[in-house]
């Protein structure tokens, strides 16, 4: 069962610690009380999302043979203006370099991603517009949306 702790490092500074063992540090704004020495929470949350889809396109990729030069995302996420600021609407961009003739694959490991594997994906769709876009040598090829 995933778990994680969490420790107080003064002022508004956060240390986390996975399960697994591994540390990330939280911090806050300087306009806020924090001296900005770290990632703020609600960033942690787009980095999972984008670590989780990733894995999930990867690995249906590495399946279907189709070899990627390179492969990054661009996450930007809208928070509503009332508390709790909760992210109303995410657009993922997916940007691969690979073979044009690899395009139906790259779609298809997105989708499924998006619609199947995706835990982070699926529970962010409960409260967000999930938008995607999917690149291929820098020419948009396909989009699609989820939750909201």
């Amino acid at each position: 069962m995933p778990e994680a702790r969490v420790k107080y490092q003064g002022k508004m500074a956060f240390e986390g610690i996975s399960g697994s063992g591994h540390r990330v540090l939280m911090d806050g704004a300087p306009e806020v009380g924090g001296e900005n020495r770290g990632i703020r929470p609600m960033e942690t949350m787009l980095v999972g999302l984008g670590g989780c889809t990733g894995m999930d396109v990867v690995s249906i990729l590495e399946k279907m043979r189709v070899p990627l030069t390179s492969f990054e995302m661009g996450i930007v996420g809208h928070r509503v203006d009332t508390h709790p600021k909760i992210y109303d609407h995410i657009t993922i961009r997916y940007e691969f370099q690979t073979d044009v003739a690899h395009t139906d694959k790259v779609i298809r490991a997105v989708s499924l991603s998006q619609e199947k594997y995706c835990s982070v994906s699926a529970m962010l769709a409960k409260s967000a517009k999930i938008d995607a876009e999917i690149v291929i040598n820098g020419e948009v090829v396909h989009r699609l949306s989820q939750g909201g």
